[in-house]
């Protein structure tokens, strides 16, 4: 049986004194390289010289990691082969969020996405400086990355379950969270109250949005977690090219801008962790914005 201290949620408040250290992480999202023609407002080709543009930026500064939001490939395996060498210069410490175009590759090279993208888990956390930052797999449950059997199936029932509906994310290019996950999820929040520790999560799919036709399928469960816990402070996502924004009981609900849409400009950010603020300094497309960081009720 677990500890009493274990068992309780980040809504239970405690009086503490921690200091939370500044820093600075880089963000990108939707890079989405592939050696194919410009179409949708995408300019596939270009993505390269962008990430390197972006990360020839990102290196003049002392971060501590960065991020991409998924999506890194549009399509065709090879187009890993382009892109990851040059994400492989960052200077810091350096992740990846799947994104359903990154499963957009032949059945039988699906499993070996997680070594071109250096991952050994499907969803992790990144624990610095007194934040638990979660990086969630929306491809959990979806037609294009759930790899087994069993996640086919629990895929097939949550679709069955939302047809008919008319919801406007219940489409073949979005995804959910399994039981598993939002169990570990639930988990790492309980281990960020006993450490006295912020979270933000990272995710491809919204959670939430002016526009919810991106959402993860399966998206109203992570809100119920996130609601019910006030150590949550930001949700990160891509797969929106347009961005978005929302503030909802005090988390910040961020789409950054995909870097795939930009033929003349780019996309990426620095995001500074202060205090008692984010401060979101955007190049290119993705804006700058300031979010205080919140304790709910």
């Amino acid at each position: 049986m677990l500890p009493w201290f274990f068992l309780i949620g980040c809504s239970q408040k405690k009086k503490t004194s921690t200091k939370f250290p500044e820093f600075e992480i880089g963000v990108v999202a939707d890079c989405q390289y592939c050696n194919c023609k410009s179409g949708n407002q995408r300019f596939y080709r270009q993505s390269p010289m962008r990430l390197k543009e972006a990360i020839d930026t990102l290196n003049t500064y002392p971060l501590d990691y960065s991020i991409h939001l998924g999506d890194f490939i549009d399509q065709s395996f090879d187009s890993f082969d382009t892109v990851a060498p040059i994400w492989a210069t960052l200077k810091s410490d350096r992740f990846h969020v799947l994104g359903n175009h990154d499963f957009s590759v032949a059945d039988s090279l699906k499993p070996y996405v997680f070594e071109k993208m250096e991952l050994n888990d499907r969803y992790y956390s990144i624990v610095r400086n007194k934040w638990r930052f979660i990086v969630l797999d929306g491809n959990d449950l979806s037609l294009h990355g759930a790899l087994s059997e069993s996640k086919k199936q629990q895929t097939d029932s949550l679709f069955n379950l939302l047809e008919g509906k008319n919801l406007p994310n219940v489409v073949p290019w979005n995804g959910g969270l399994s039981n598993d996950q939002l169990n570990w999820v639930e988990d790492q929040l309980k281990l960020a109250t006993m450490n006295e520790e912020r979270v933000g999560m990272f995710c491809h799919f919204p959670a939430l949005g002016v526009s919810n036709a991106h959402n993860l399928l399966n998206y109203e469960e992570l809100l119920s977690l996130i609601e019910e816990n006030d150590c949550v402070k930001f949700y990160f996502n891509g797969h929106n090219h347009a961005g978005d924004y929302i503030e909802k009981d005090g988390v910040h609900y961020l789409t950054f801008k995909g870097m795939v849409d930009t033929q003349d400009s780019t996309s990426f950010a620095r995001v500074a962790f202060k205090k008692d603020s984010i401060f979101v300094t955007g190049y290119g497309r993705e804006l700058s914005r300031k979010f205080k960081i919140n304790s709910r009720p």
